[in-house]
Formats: structure tokens, sequence, C-alpha cells
């Protein structure tokens, strides 16, 4: 058996909502199946499985606020002892339908008890089947259809009940239960979109991104080192690359800086890690997080999963598919937690340097500025070149400024030799 808990999606999460499951109790799944999404400050998370087998016992409802490592579900693993249907004898007798117990929650119990609602009648649309107090009220008093201007909804008395407290206009809702139906937890949502969804992704997210950052300055103890790189060549490649390409097909820069720091981390593994129990580990994968700016403010930085062995064109594919899904808050928990280096970019908005914060426990940082024409002496020829600044942020527990310098030598070989990006 393995027990599959509440991920920690960030050195700042203490806590998450459940939104909704995506199985039930006797399903299978796979390792890096998506099996849940959970709702964080920084937006709804598709959470993935880290165990192939199958669902054995789901512990905890949509709409519960969960702190991280706590146990959501128990899988049954490959190997682990089950009953299997076929070793049951075929003459064993059926157990009588009214002896089997209901499978409800203990609210609903208790509500099925105060309305007269019998719940051997009942079919649950909880997680795993189980019966929840959605499910006796609509059983006490069936979801009528409602008129809302020019809509007509279903809605459950409870949903109805909190909508009206909450002021939620019901035709701006989708019903998530049977037949659409609109439930709490619909109800629940969107009052909070309503209310604090500007907060949520403004606001909350700048508190989600102080609480990190200040425990980073706290933490670790940064030293930083810069260097000027010499883009002709690099661009001079992209330039030609793209000109053969439709434009659907072109390249950003991004990929550029994105593809020679993942082969500058393999050169210089150093850096390309977490500090983790007072301990330096050295990650084998390389999965750089990079920063992504959100359209209600604060920034996520995703991982893009084994750079170095990607193309320039399927980190363009990687990009394009990352972007919005970031900004409309559909990430995937490994997605926020594999990260083992930074990139961030801020060139494209003028910024010459970026010093950036290291986001714990990753133990490096690498900011790209502006790339500005500047003179610059080749061959003992002076020219104007676009030329463009490096900084790395690192922690000094874990590296120090030579292996450093030599991740930044290493980086700016690569812009050198496009070709072989």
């Amino acid at each position: 058996m393995a027990e599959f808990i509440m991920p920690n999606l960030g050195a700042d999460m203490e806590a998450g909502t459940l939104v909704k499951w995506h199985v039930k109790a006797g399903d299978t799944v796979r390792r890096g199946d998506v099996i849940a999404e959970v709702d964080t400050e920084k937006g709804i998370i598709d959470i993935e499985c880290f165990e192939s087998g199958v669902i054995e016992l789901i512990k905890v409802e949509p709409g519960a606020k969960i702190p991280v490592g706590t146990v959501m579900a128990v899988i049954q693993t490959a190997g682990a002892p089950a009953a299997k249907p076929a070793e049951i004898p075929m003459s064993a007798p059926a157990e009588p339908a009214e002896t089997a117990k209901p499978h409800a929650s203990p609210l609903a119990r208790k509500i099925a008890s105060e309305l007269g609602v019998d719940l051997s009648k009942l079919t649950g649309t909880g997680p795993g089947g189980l019966i929840d107090r959605e499910d006796v009220e609509r059983a006490a008093s069936p979801a009528p259809a409602i008129q809302t201007g020019a809509v007509r909804v279903k809605i459950s008395p409870l949903a109805r009940r909190l909508a009206a407290e909450l002021h939620v206009d019901l035709s701006a809702v989708r019903g998530t239960g049977p037949e659409g139906i609109i439930e709490r937890i619909d109800i629940e949502k969107a009052a909070a979109t309503k209310k604090g969804g500007a907060e949520k992704s403004g606001e909350g997210m700048r508190r989600a991104i102080a609480a990190a950052m200040a425990k980073s300055n706290r933490e670790i103890p940064h030293y930083y080192l810069q260097t000027r790189i010499d883009m002709s060549r690099a661009l001079k490649w992209l330039e030609e690359t793209n000109q053969k390409r439709a434009l659907k097909d072109r390249l950003l820069p991004a990929v550029l800086l994105i593809k020679a720091v993942a082969k500058a981390l393999r050169d210089v593994p150093g850096l390309n890690g977490f500090w983790i129990d007072n301990e330096h580990h050295i990650s084998k994968a390389i999965h750089l997080g990079f920063a992504i700016s959100m359209k209600g403010g604060g920034l996520v930085a995703p991982a893009i999963h084994d750079v170095d062995q990607m193309t320039c064109d399927g980190i363009m594919a990687a990009l394009r598919d990352l972007i919005p899904r970031a900004r409309s808050g559909r990430l995937r928990s490994s997605e926020m937690t594999d990260a083992t280096m930074t990139v961030t970019s801020l060139g494209d908005l003028g910024v010459e340097s970026v010093f950036g914060v290291i986001y714990p426990p990753q133990v490096g940082l690498i900011g790209f500025g502006r790339i500005m024409e500047q003179p610059w002496a080749r061959d003992g020829m002076l020219g104007v070149h676009p030329v463009m600044t490096a900084s790395l942020a690192a922690d000094h527990r874990a590296t120090d400024g030579h292996l450093g310098a030599q991740f930044l030598d290493a980086l700016n070989r690569h812009f050198q030799s496009p070709e072989s990006l």
C-alpha cells in the first residue's frame, strides 16, 4: 500500500483546498496520471499520482482545506495483496442488500436522520460513490429548475440558500453535479472568484511570493556573479534558422537561453539540485523552472522537464503549452515541485541586469537582461556587438564563486556555438 499525500507545491505552501477528484475507489492509476485538482495561492494545480496501482480508499472530500503532508488517498500498489472477484466461491450466498451499510459521510448520515431520508435508496455522487450531504438534500427536496433572467438552472436546496447568502448570480455559475445541477462547491467557488479573484491572483500570490522570498533571504547565503556575453553568433544563427521556417514554427530567443543553461548545467552540475536537511543534493535530471509573469500580478516558475534532452523545437513547443496554462492557473504538481534551477529573463522589459532571489530548496537562479548594442573588442578589432548580461545567484552553502564562474564560462561557450544547441 502507498499513501497519497497533499504535496508541497512551493516553499510558501502550508495547505491547499481540494477542488475535485478525477478518480474513485477501484480505479487503476499510473505514475504521472492527474488524479485531483487542488486550489492554492498560485491557482488550481493538477495533482499527479506518484505511484502506480489501484485506488483503495479516498479519505478527503472536495471542498476540504488540507495541510501539506495529509493523507488524501490510499493506493494499492503492484504486489500488494488484494481480493480478486474470481477467488470468491461461486456458491457463496450473496449478502442481502438490506444488510449492507450505505457508504455515506458522517454529515450525510446526520442530515438523513433529521430529514427522514433512507440512505439505502441513494446513489452517492462523492468520491468512491460516497453519499454526501448534497445527495441527501436532493433526495429530501429534488433540485428544482429556477428562473434566473432568461436562463433556467437546476440547483440543490443548500446551494440555493448559500447563493442567496453570498449574493452569487446563478446565471453565471456552471453546475458540476449530476445533470448539471449547481451544488454547494460551485457556489463557494463562484463566491471566491467574485469576492477575491483579483486578490487571489494578485495580492494573494504576492503574499505567497513574499513568504517564500523572505524565507530565502533569511536562510540562504546568496552570492552573485555577473558576466557579459556577446550574442552576435547566437542571434545570427537564430535569424537564419527562422528565415527558413513558417511563422508558426519560428523560435523565440528564450529557447536559446533555456537550452544554453541546460547544457551549461550538464557541464557544471553542482548548481543543478537542492539544499535539503543541510545537505547538497545534485540532481541527475535537469528540470528548468522558467519564470512567467501572471496577468493579475505575481509570477510562477513551472518546470520544463529534461530540458537538456530536448531539441530547440521541443522547448518552443513546451513554452507554447506552459505559458498559457500557467497564466490560466492550470499547472501540474510536478511542474511546481521539480525545478532544479530557475531561469528568469526581463530583457524584453528593458532591464539590463537581473539579480534574483533563489527559490528554495534550489541552489541557483540565472537571470538574463536586455540585449544591447555595446562596444566590443574581438581579435584586436573594436566594433559594436549585441551584448547580454547574465547574472547568477547561488547558494554559498552548496557552491562557491569558483564553481559559479565555471558555470558562467560554460554558458558563454554554448552561446558562441549556437549550432550545437
